[in-house]
């Protein structure tokens, strides 16, 4: 027998909570910090937490979570070891995916566009206003490398921070900007009759248009 009730038990009715074109603003980036400030108002944890989607060189998709950490003239910004999975696929497609999900507001900002890489003032910015820890953490992993074990990379760690005041940021690690061509936002309704509205860039315009669920 077919265990239906492991996943539907936790069926939700979303409350219908309308999303118009009219009442949204004409720049999708705009729009995207209106609802990132009601995530904030709602005290959502790390609102800013994201799903990145990739694709490699055997065209295999790849995803997982990373913090939005700046937004700057349209372009979303996050940082990361350059040698990492997602640092490997990007080299290769620069094409890449970006989804918010905040769950008590019932809403979705899928975000499509390419990648690359930030300017090293920028990555020496925010390299440095992170805590020692941190900084510390960025350099002695090898992300995505396999290690003999949790010790040999405390060692490493430990080598670092004894002498993390002289340390500059290395150069496998850094920043990556995406800048959009196509911005979906996504609110939950009831009967799953969801509203989708979606904006598609052309140039220096954006298109707005209405999505079926």
């Amino acid at each position: 027998m077919r265990d239906w009730n492991r996943f539907q038990s936790t069926r939700l009715e979303y409350e219908d909570h309308p999303l118009l074109e009219q009442d949204m603003d004409s720049c999708p980036v705009q729009q995207f910090l209106r609802w990132y400030d009601d995530a904030l108002q709602e005290a959502i944890q790390d609102p800013n937490a994201m799903v990145l989607s990739t694709v490699d060189e055997k065209q295999q998709a790849d995803s997982r979570v990373v913090l939005l950490k700046l937004l700057e003239d349209g372009v979303f910004y996050f940082f990361t070891n350059y040698e990492s999975k997602k640092g490997k696929d990007l080299a290769v497609h620069n094409n890449a995916a970006l989804l918010f999900y905040w769950k008590p507001l019932h809403r979705q900002v899928r975000i499509q566009g390419h990648i690359e890489k930030a300017s090293a003032e920028l990555s020496d910015e925010y390299f440095y206003l992170r805590p020692p820890g941190a900084q510390a953490g960025a350099i002695a992993s090898p992300q995505s490398q396999r290690i003999a074990s949790r010790e040999v990379l405390q060692e490493a760690l430990d080598e670092v921070e004894a002498n993390i005041q002289t340390q500059e940021r290395p150069e496998h690690w850094g920043g990556y900007g995406l800048q959009p061509h196509t911005i979906e936002f996504w609110q939950g309704r009831r009967h799953r009759l969801h509203d989708r509205v979606c904006y598609q860039r052309t140039g220096t315009q954006w298109e707005q248009y209405r999505l079926a669920p």
